[in-house]
Parts: C-alpha cells; structure tokens; sequence
C-alpha cells in the first residue's frame, strides 16, 4: 500500500508551482457555474449551500487561477458517496489525514493535471464558514485591502513557490487582521 504522506506518490497536480495571475473577470461567472453543479450534485446528501469565496470571487485581486468554494453540510456521514459522485465530475478526494484540517472535506477538481476549483465541505456549525465570508465581502468593499493583499500573495507565491502550505499559513496574519477590524 502507498504512503499517502511520501510526496513521491503524489499526483502532479498535488505538487504545482504557486502561481499568481492577473485577476479574469470570467473567475465570477465560472464560480457561479461550479456552485450551481455542486449543488445539482449534492443537495441529495445534504448539502445545503454552496459559495465562490476565495481570491477568485475578489473582483481586481490577482490570484492563483484556481475557484475556491465551501459548501455547507450537517454531518460527513455521505463523504464517501459524494466523493464518489464528484470523481465522475474530476473531483479528487484528499483525505483530513493528508489534508491536515479535520474541520472540513476538501476536494480538488483537476483537468489536464491541473487544479481548477478547491471544495471544502464544512458542517453547518463550523465557524470558518462565516469568516471566510466575512474576509471575502471586505476585500470586496475596500480597495485598499485588495492592494495589500495583491502584494502579499506576489511575494509569498515567491517565497513559497514550491509549498503550498507555507504560503497558505504565512496569508493568516494579514487575514486576522481584516478580520479585526469588524471586531
């Protein structure tokens, strides 16, 4: 049986170089059109909302070009069989154990071994849901943030080209400082 955890057995699209991209005004509409199928696709297992909530719902702020969405669900019991449902639709499943975020189910869409769209399935209590939110709507209303944001994720995506979880965790400061300021 393979180790999950040796990188050597890890798809390509799981070792991609972090790439930042000009912002594409089309990232608002295709996350529209993910949410709507994830939804056609999963409301029979519970799911009960979906939403486009990372850098590429952020009108102007360069991103990797790849969709973000959460999507609420009272209970993991049906993991298994949505993971069977969205592999028919090139969702890979990526397990809490090798994810390391036991609050969530995450999920990687990938065509031509490349990431295209993120799901990260929450339970309907899981407080990260209304953060997420909240750190989306107010980069959306200020333009300074944006710019600030725009900078940081440039030079992360340097420093960490190669380490998408260094990159992700270096982002928490700017990003509980947003937060704070509707505190």
């Amino acid at each position: 049986m393979k180790d999950v955890h040796d990188e050597s057995n890890w798809p390509i699209w799981a070792k991609e170089k972090i790439d930042i991209v000009e912002p594409n005004p089309n990232w608002r509409k295709i996350g529209e059109q993910e949410k709507d199928l994830i939804l056609n696709y999963l409301s029979s297992y519970g799911v009960s909302e979906v939403q486009h909530y990372g850098s590429t719902s952020i009108p102007n702020l360069p991103s990797k070009p790849i969709i973000d969405l959460m999507a609420k669900i009272n209970s993991f019991t049906s993991i298994k069989d949505i993971s069977s449902v969205l592999a028919k639709h090139d969702w890979h499943y990526v397990p809490p154990e090798l994810d390391g975020r036991h609050w969530q189910r995450f999920f990687v869409k990938v065509i031509n071994h490349k990431r295209v769209a993120h799901l990260h399935i929450m339970l309907e209590t899981e407080e990260r849901w209304n953060q997420q939110l909240l750190f989306r709507d107010l980069l959306r209303s200020n333009p300074h943030f944006i710019e600030e944001y725009a900078n940081l994720k440039r030079n992360l995506a340097k420093k960490y080209a190669q380490d998408r979880e260094g990159y992700t965790k270096a982002k928490t400061e700017f990003i509980n400082y947003v937060l704070s300021t509707q505190s």
